[in-house]
């Protein structure tokens, strides 16, 4: 498949710097932003909407993936949020009116200059150059934050994909992976491990920051790869997470690492679930510094291991555990042997769950023609 280049908006952060800090949320109920974000205007003719009324769904990402700090990513299947977006006219022209949270936070602000969706909602009105039309936006979040399985990421994805469905989808998905990436950028850090699978599906390579690179692998269509996602009780603040990681690496354990990559997109692309899971949980430079920080992880990847999981690691900056099979039932007995070892380890309660990859990413749920 051919790499998609697009030149970044803003620098990247550095690789072991942290996260920039989220804004504060506002305490106003509904706020408006008229478009201003930093993307370029790429459309040349403002578009009309062929819909009066979208519902988009864009689902939850494992980043990372062991040895692939912040260029490598996937989606999965079955868990993610949902936007619905509507021509409004009482929303005045260009502007966006986030008007109801709901799922498994209602906190977030709906300032969209300081909510995910919002932030992204915005870039992609500004790349279809959208002046005449108002619109008003309802996010369902069906992914708790802070859970390491890319909850900001599917917000931005999901009104991305929907700004872009209601005026005709004028946009490819490279693009709309630089509309996420403002949101990304403004809220947890200028990286696209989780945002470029959440549209893209599948698993993404991010080959390049400055231009963005980006290179979708095709996991085949004929083997089976499920992810068992064990979620404990537990907060892992992005920027904690970051600042644990190191300023500097031996040479040696930069060249495994490197090594251990290369087999993970090797296995992608060949199908090999028990060398992906191998390559997954041999990462010697992020997650022996983030496993500490998350009570009983040490304990959950090694009766992952044991019973039976061909790899285990922690899924973006954690909390949550994600391992590696190739069957459901084994999957779910692995889960409850997690489960178990986050309570016996670190005294956290937790759920598992056994999910595909998802080979789609963000997409339309519905809609209603003008």
């Amino acid at each position: 498949m051919a790499t998609l280049c697009f030149q970044s908006p803003s620098k990247p952060i550095s690789y072991f710097h942290p996260k920039s800090k989220p804004s504060p949320p506002l305490s106003t109920k509904v706020s408006l932003f008229r478009c201003r974000a930093s993307v370029q205007t790429i459309v040349a003719v403002e578009p009309e909407p062929v819909f009066t009324s979208v519902k988009t769904f864009a689902p939850a990402t494992v980043a990372n993936l062991g040895p692939g700090f912040d260029f490598l990513g996937c989606a999965v299947d079955g868990l993610g949020d949902h936007v619905t977006l509507r021509v409004d006219p009482s929303v005045r022209a260009g502007e966006v009116l986030i008007s109801e949270i709901t799922g498994t936070t209602t906190k977030l602000s709906t300032n969209p200059l300081r909510n995910c969706a919002g932030i992204a909602a915005i870039a992609t009105m500004k790349m279809l150059g959208i002046r005449s039309v108002g619109l008003s936006l309802d996010l369902h979040k069906g992914l708790p934050l802070g859970s390491g399985l890319g909850s900001s990421a599917a917000s931005a994805a999901a009104a991305a994909v929907a700004v872009n469905e209601i005026f005709g989808r004028k946009l490819g998905k490279g693009e709309l992976v630089l509309a996420g990436l403002e949101s990304e950028a403004k809220v947890s850090g200028y990286h696209a491990d989780n945002i470029a699978p959440a549209i893209m599906g599948g698993f993404v390579l991010i080959r390049s920051y400055e231009p963005l690179d980006l290179k979708p692998l095709r996991f085949p269509e004929d083997k089976e790869l499920f992810f068992v996602l064990v979620s404990p009780e537990f907060e892992a603040p992005t920027k904690k997470m970051r600042a644990a990681l190191p300023t500097e690496i031996p040479m040696v354990h930069h060249v495994w690492n490197s090594s251990q990559a290369a087999a993970l997109v090797a296995a992608v692309l060949e199908g090999d679930a028990a060398m992906l899971g191998k390559a997954l949980s041999s990462d010697k430079v992020v997650e022996p510094t983030r496993a500490p920080l998350i009570p009983g992880m040490e304990a959950v990847k090694k009766a992952a291991l044991e019973a039976g999981a061909f790899g285990c690691t922690i899924s973006g900056a954690g909390p949550t555990a994600v391992a590696v099979v190739d069957a459901a039932e084994k999957g779910e007995e692995i889960g409850e042997r997690m489960v178990e070892a986050f309570m016996r380890g670190g005294n956290l309660k937790a759920v598992a769950c056994v999910k595909k990859l998802d080979k789609i990413g963000a997409r339309l749920v519905s809609s209603i023609s003008r």
